[in-house]
C-alpha cells in the first residue's frame, strides 16, 4: 500500500473557514506531505502560493455542494481554479438529472468539466451516494468513467451521509482497477480509512488528516 499520507486530501470546505485556518491546513499538509489540500475556490490562490515549494497538490470543488449549476458555469469554475493554481478539481454531478434518468445530461455535464481540465487538472466526480439508490450509484460511476474522469468520489460531506465501505466496494467494482476512487465524508479514524482502502479507495478526503496518520 502507498503511504497513508499520500492518499489523503486534507480538507477544509466549511463556509466559515478563515485565511488563518487555510494557512494552518497548508502548513500541516506540507509538514506531513499529504497528497493535497482541498479548499473552496476562493482559497485556491492562497493555498497555491503557500504550497509552491511543496509536493502537495491544490484541489478545489466545482458546482459545490449541490451540483445544480449549469455545465457552462462548472467549466468556467474549472478554468478559473486552474488559473489560480489548482491541479485537482472535485465536481458534483447533476444529481437531479441522474435521478430523473437524464443520463446524456449527466454525462455532458461531467464531460464539460473533463474538457476544461484536460492536461491541467485531475478530475474527481462526486456522485453524492447518500442520495442515490444502488442502481443510480452504478449508473453515476459508469457515466463518470465514460466521460473520461480520473476518479469517482462518494460525497460532498454536506448531504445526509458520507462514505461507506459498501459504496466504495461497489464503486471500485464498477470503474475497474484503472480509475481512482475517493472516500469522503465521515472518515475520522485511521481504522475507518484502512477499511476504505481495503474496499478499494485510493484517496481519502478528511478534514482531520492528522487523525488518520
Amino acid at each position: 500500500m502507498e503511504k497513508m499520507e499520500r492518499m489523503i486530501d486534507h480538507t477544509l470546505l466549511k463556509p466559515e473557514g478563515t485565511k488563518v485556518q487555510i494557512e494552518k491546513l497548508c502548513a500541516d499538509a506540507a509538514e506531513h506531505q499529504f497528497m493535497s489540500v482541498c479548499v473552496n475556490p476562493t482559497w485556491v490562490k492562497t493555498a497555491s502560493a503557500l504550497l509552491q515549494e511543496s509536493p502537495v497538490e491544490v484541489c478545489t470543488v466545482i458546482g459545490f455542494p449541490l451540483g445544480a449549476n449549469t455545465s457552462a458555469i462548472k467549466a468556467a469554475e474549472v478554468k478559473d481554479a486552474i488559473e489560480n493554481g489548482a491541479t485537482e478539481v472535485d465536481m458534483v454531478i447533476n444529481i437531479g438529472a441522474l435521478k430523473g434518468e437524464e443520463y446524456a445530461v449527466v454525462e455532458k455535464d461531467i464531460q464539460a468539466v473533463v474538457d476544461a481540465a484536460k492536461g491541467k487538472a485531475l478530475v474527481k466526480v462526486i456522485i453524492e451516494t447518500a442520495l442515490l439508490t444502488k442502481d443510480e450509484k452504478i449508473k453515476a460511476c459508469e457515466l463518470a468513467k465514460k466521460a473520461g474522469a480520473d476518479f469517482v468520489k462518494t460525497s460532498t460531506g454536506f448531504s445526509t451521509g458520507g462514505a461507506t465501505v459498501e459504496d466504495i466496494r461497489l464503486m471500485r467494482g464498477v470503474v475497474g482497477p484503472e480509475m481512482g476512487v475517493k472516500a469522503s465524508g465521515g472518515v475520522r479514524t485511521r481504522e475507518q480509512a484502512l477499511d476504505m482502502i481495503k474496499a478499494g479507495a485510493t484517496r481519502i478526503g478528511a478534514s482531520n488528516g492528522m487523525a488518520l496518520l
